[in-house]
């Protein structure tokens, strides 16, 4: 009889610990780990960025080394967590590395750099930027046919602000 209460104690706890996991809130907190701890997401984004960019080996690991140390000192807080039926909004404010401010004036001109003395130009901008901004993002989720509530695709202007370009 004790093994069967035990088991039944377990089981409970397995589902209890598994709905609890299954909120919104659960959900953004999951996605801003990924992005803390360079999960395998995390880095294939990383280089989906840096492909795009057309840089030289040295500048590819530069700009590397900033998207990952934005990442990992993001910190978030979570504020409200709004459910109504199979849609869910959470607000997280998050903090991060304010790497707009260091290039919000900087702009190609052609008589002035080659593209490589801008990337060089605008990297050493970055890499001399420790200010931190804070913006509030408004994350939409959605119940999937199993009752799993999924992160919907995060907007332009939500991954420049987890970024810190906005």
């Amino acid at each position: 009889m004790k093994k069967k209460i035990f088991l039944l104690a377990v089981l409970m706890f397995l589902l209890v610990g598994c709905e609890m996991a299954n909120t919104p809130t659960a959900v953004v907190e999951n996605l801003f780990s990924k992005y803390q701890k360079l999960d395998e997401d995390i880095k294939k984004g990383i280089d989906s960025v840096l492909d795009e960019q057309n840089l030289t080996d040295t500048h590819r690991d530069r700009y590397r080394k900033l998207l990952e140390k934005q990442y990992q000192s993001l910190s978030y807080e979570i504020k409200e967590e709004t459910i109504d039926g199979e849609s869910a909004t959470v607000t997280a404010e998050i903090e991060v590395i304010d790497y707009h401010s260091a290039v919000s004036d900087l702009t190609f001109d052609s008589s002035i750099y080659t593209k490589e003395s801008f990337d060089e130009e605008k990297l050493n901008r970055l890499e001399s930027i420790n200010d931190k901004v804070t913006y509030t993002l408004e994350l939409k989720l959605t119940k999937d046919t199993d009752g799993n509530w999924r992160l919907n695709a995060l907007t332009n202007e939500q991954i420049k602000k987890i970024q810190g370009m906005y």
